[in-house]
């Protein structure tokens, strides 16, 4: 490996970074990261923390899931790749398939189309969502609905349906046709309401007007995180997705849980749609599938997919990629279904985001600069900053720049997205491990 002064000086040289600017690439040098160990990361200067952003969101058994390595370094020795394209396939996807619908059956999701990622699962998605209505003569419903401050990757599809402008503006314009509603955040929403479950019976209200306003027949889905992430960590009340899925299915159009963050356990349960008690007609997911040890994803497909596509003989699938049920991929992912499963990691996720939630709560009272946390279901947390609490006047991206720098230097890793302080670790965490976290956040507040 070349020596720190040359990886620092090269950083922003000759590659760019995703969701920054080259120029702040060159002129602040990111963290880098050389090592890990169990839950914790070191960086080219040998500061070891805890990584309290789980990579992103993925590395839910931590770094030293010793199956996991295992089962790449074998398949790498058996087969290293081959294509599931019409014609050919591989042991280690089939068997996969079989697992995921064992592991989802009680979301009611039976079949797996594989993909490389989070944002491939979503456009997937949507793609398969438009051929469905197609498939059953209804070739006008092509629309897309979705929630403002919802993420739904980088694809053009799905930044087509996120609700954040930070991801779209840039790149407009984009697919037409795609219509956000308000999300029930109880924080900020245009009603000015702050009791949860008025403010989901609000939010519902506005999906059932843009549906008649657009026409139920010219929509083919409903795109939304159980529980919002990279918008801020925003969960609904228990009676929002229930709701939602009620008002797609009287209409006839096509739910979609993008699961890509909280499928897995990262809520405290399997699955955000089993957390709210509904079943999506697709579901999809990435990230955890393989611990962020190799690019894969799935797209989890519900019976009135499975109905509609197998009944038909010409229903021919006319999308893929080259990397669709990758072998390596899908033995990551067959030892890490295993080793989620044997951990029961739902159980610490649960206690563990309990731990974090209650901690930051009480960092609140201690520091006016926390305008609002947000958690309480799995390791999912969120502090939102602001300058000033009467007004929730955002905090600047200095200050929260320092924030940050000062919990790095305590002994956590957390992610600052605009005024958010963002939370997910690994759902391995112990108790020690999320009293350093709490601990370097209560540094990083008071070196302001």
């Amino acid at each position: 490996m070349k020596d720190s002064n040359f990886l620092k000086e090269n950083n922003g040289r000759y590659m760019w970074h995703p969701m920054t600017s080259p120029q702040d690439s060159h002129d602040n040098t990111p963290k880098i990261i050389t090592g890990s160990s169990g839950v914790s990361v070191s960086d080219i200067d040998g500061h070891s923390v805890v990584d309290a952003v789980g990579g992103l969101w993925n590395v839910n058994l931590g770094y030293s899931c010793q199956p996991v390595k295992d089962a790449i370094a074998n398949q790498l020795d058996t087969l290293p790749y081959y294509s599931t394209f019409r014609g050919t396939s591989n042991d280690a996807a089939i068997e996969l398939s079989y697992e995921l619908a064992q592991f989802f059956e009680p979301d009611g999701l039976s079949r797996a189309f594989f993909t490389s990622g989070g944002s491939d699962s979503v456009e997937t998605a949507l793609r398969l969502a438009r051929q469905y209505h197609k498939l059953r003569g209804e070739a006008g419903r092509t629309k897309f609905l979705s929630l403002k401050k919802g993420y739904h990757g980088t694809h053009m599809g799905g930044a087509s349906v996120n609700g954040n402008a930070n991801f779209r503006t840039a790149y407009e314009p984009l697919l037409p046709g795609c219509f956000h509603i308000p999300a029930p955040y109880t924080y900020r929403n245009p009603f000015n309401e702050t009791d949860p479950e008025r403010l989901a019976q609000l939010c519902v209200q506005a999906l059932e007007d843009e549906i008649e306003f657009q026409g139920a027949g010219t929509i083919a889905a409903m795109i939304m995180e159980p529980i919002l992430g990279a918008g801020g960590v925003i969960p609904p009340h228990k009676s929002f997705a229930p709701m939602v899925q009620e008002i797609c299915n009287r209409n006839g159009i096509l739910l979609i849980t993008d699961e890509v963050i909280t499928a897995y356990g990262r809520t405290g349960a399997w699955s955000g749609a089993r957390l709210w008690g509904i079943k999506p007609d697709m579901m999809a997911t990435a990230k955890a599938i393989t611990n962020g040890f190799f690019p894969f994803g799935a797209v989890m497909m519900g019976e009135r997919m499975v109905e509609t596509f197998e009944s038909d003989p010409n229903a021919r699938i006319g999308h893929g990629y080259t990397y669709s049920g990758h072998p390596v991929g899908a033995a990551a992912a067959l030892a890490c279904l295993a080793e989620t499963k044997r951990l029961n990691v739902v159980e610490n996720a649960a206690a563990r985001g309990t731990q974090l939630f209650e901690g930051c709560k009480a960092l609140m009272e201690k520091y006016d600069i926390i305008g609002d946390v947000r958690g309480g279901h799995g390791l999912m947390t969120a502090i939102e900053m602001v300058s000033d609490r009467a007004t929730k006047k955002p905090i600047d991206a200095m200050t929260a720049s320092k924030v940050y720098e000062g919990a790095y230097a305590a002994g956590a890793l957390v992610r600052v997205s605009g005024p958010n302080l963002i939370l997910s670790p690994p759902l391995v965490l112990t108790e020690a491990d999320a009293n350093t976290i709490l601990n370097a956040l209560d540094a990083g507040f008071a070196s302001l």
